[in-house]
């Protein structure tokens, strides 16, 4: 069950604030409207596929605990998806977004076991195979073939679009993904990844 409760401010424009809360849990994320943590917001606890009807815009962010991924289409989906861990986003370059649209959200959770990631030449694992238990800030440095087709996960990834972890972010989970469209990629073409360890 979700906890929903609406507040006017007692002083000057009035604003609506939303509140989300599961009951038993802590706040973690809240999203403002209005850059500098200005306007409506939402405070968030859990995964939601659907933001759009709590904000129309999203142009600051604050996140009281635990690591995040937000994404810019309902359903964890779009061209763009951001990793956020615990901090105070202004304005949404800061996040390096594109625009102030957010319309989904996930909890990243605390991962105890190994970290391990396979990447491959080619798509459902074939071709060349390179495995990695760290993080990677050149892809091309380490792996000679210029695309990653698919890959073998265990624990939870960023990958880059970019080396040196820059450019577009996928959020990969542990499991197999055996195209890079599995994982929200337009092309196979990974600069650099890391783990994500900081779950504070």
């Amino acid at each position: 069950m979700v906890l929903i409760w609406c507040t006017p401010k007692t002083c000057g424009p009035m604003k609506l604030e939303c509140n989300v809360r599961t009951p038993g849990s802590w706040l973690l994320i809240i999203f403002y409207e209005d850059r500098n943590f200005q306007g409506r917001y939402y405070e968030c606890s859990s995964d939601c596929t659907d933001l759009h009807s709590y904000f129309s815009r999203c142009n600051s962010i604050r996140v009281e605990s635990g690591c995040w991924m937000v994404y810019e289409r309902p359903n964890y989906m779009g061209y763009h998806q951001y990793f956020l861990r615990r901090g105070e986003y202004p304005d949404y370059q800061r996040w390096m977004g594109y625009k102030d649209c957010i319309r989904s959200c996930r909890m990243i959770p605390q991962y105890r076991g190994s970290y391990r990631m396979r990447i491959y030449e080619r798509e459902s694992f074939g071709g060349q195979m390179m495995e990695f238990m760290d993080d990677c800030d050149s892809v091309q440095d380490r792996f000679r073939y210029p695309d990653i087709n698919s890959c073998h996960v265990d624990g939870y990834w960023i990958m880059y679009e970019q080396p040196h972890y820059r450019g577009r972010q996928y959020f990969l989970r542990p499991g197999e993904y055996r195209r890079y469209s599995d994982w929200g990629g337009m092309t196979p073409n990974i600069g650099s990844f890391r783990r994500i360890v900081d779950f504070c």
